[in-house]
């Protein structure tokens, strides 16, 4: 069965969900991966973002954000899950959901190089050359409209 996929604009989250989706981004990205980084850069707080999450036993142990960028294209970034809760296809979920509410439109992201294929299950493809963010190796990443994973 496929997880419940939640959905909301930052004016739309309750302080406790807010909270607890902030704290799993922490945990896996400044923790685990040892990763300092500005985690409050402003954009959770644009009107177009959306926070999408899956929830176990009303917790969020998956995340990612669904931002608008200049002309129209959607950016999925943030992608967390919490180490216990992975292997249970809810980042799966999640990208399906945000690429369902992108419609037509562009969709691009910046992949953990050795997600390369995992993204490209959705239909993503390369479209530059890999970089290091925060110490780790990533690479941009683009779905055209039409593309594998939307509509």
């Amino acid at each position: 069965m496929a997880p419940d996929v939640r959905a909301a604009r930052l004016r739309d989250l309750d302080p406790t969900t807010l909270h607890d989706l902030l704290r799993l981004r922490v945990d896996v990205f400044v923790v685990e991966q040892e990763c300092a980084y500005p985690e409050l850069d402003g954009r959770d707080a644009d009107a177009t973002t959306e926070h999408l999450w899956v929830e176990v036993g009303g917790t969020p142990v998956a995340t990612l954000r669904l931002l608008t960028d200049e002309g129209g294209t959607r950016r999925i970034g943030r992608v967390a899950t919490v180490r216990g809760h992975r292997g249970q296809g809810y980042a799966d979920a999640l990208v399906r959901a945000a690429l369902r509410r992108s419609g037509q439109a562009q969709v691009v992201l910046d992949a953990q190089t050795y997600l390369e294929g995992w993204y490209a299950r959705f239909g993503f493809v390369r479209s530059g050359p890999d970089f290091v963010e925060d110490g780790i190796p990533h690479l941009p990443m683009v779905l055209r409209p039409g593309g594998a994973g939307q509509g």
